[in-house]
């Protein structure tokens, strides 16, 4: 299987869970902060790290599910940079919810096949535990730029820290679904 499959594997499994889990709550997603989302990821991703240094959950759930919800909230995070928080009614469709997943996922994905090309999957190379420490380095990056208002001198954006924090946590899920 080559990298195009497993990454469209993976990224299924984060949609049905997406799909499910508005089933479930609606979209309530919707009135979530940029900061808020942030700092859901930073509770997935030092969860991540806790577990890979124990090596134990007390609670039973392990290290996968946690890389799918970052992916799921990272992409949350696109949509609500774009569109805003929703002050107090939630309303969207489950197609429109979709619709603008699949759409950030693209862009995410298609940005992953870029830096792939370019850095020759590299990523292939590294240790699961590093894309836990570089999503959390992203992690900390944005809250350094939500501080500042959202405003760089001369480094990327919230959009495109949520981007890479996607998919670092693609990668980890194919390492774990897939193997080295």
């Amino acid at each position: 299987m080559n990298t195009k499959e497993q990454f469209e594997q993976v990224i299924q499994l984060c949609r049905e869970v997406f799909q499910n889990k508005l089933k479930d709550y609606g979209p309530s997603w919707r009135i979530m902060r940029p900061q808020s989302i942030t700092d859901q990821l930073f509770i997935k991703a030092n969860r991540i790290r806790s577990l890979e240094i124990k090596g134990t959950s007390k609670v039973g759930e392990g290290i996968k599910p946690e890389f799918l919800a970052i992916v799921n909230y990272g992409i949350i995070g696109l949509i609500q940079l774009s569109l805003g928080p929703a002050m107090d009614a939630v309303e969207m469709s489950e197609e429109e919810a979709l619709s603008l997943y699949d759409t950030y996922m693209t862009q995410t994905k298609n940005l992953m096949y870029a830096k792939n090309h370019d850095y020759d999957e590299a990523w292939r190379s590294m240790r699961i535990s590093s894309y836990t420490d570089f999503i959390l380095t992203k992690i900390y990056r944005t809250k350094q730029i939500e501080s500042n208002n959202g405003q760089t001198i001369m480094s990327e954006g919230i959009d495109a820290n949520y981007m890479d924090i996607v998919n670092y946590a693609l990668f980890g899920l194919i390492k774990l679904e897939f193997g080295e």
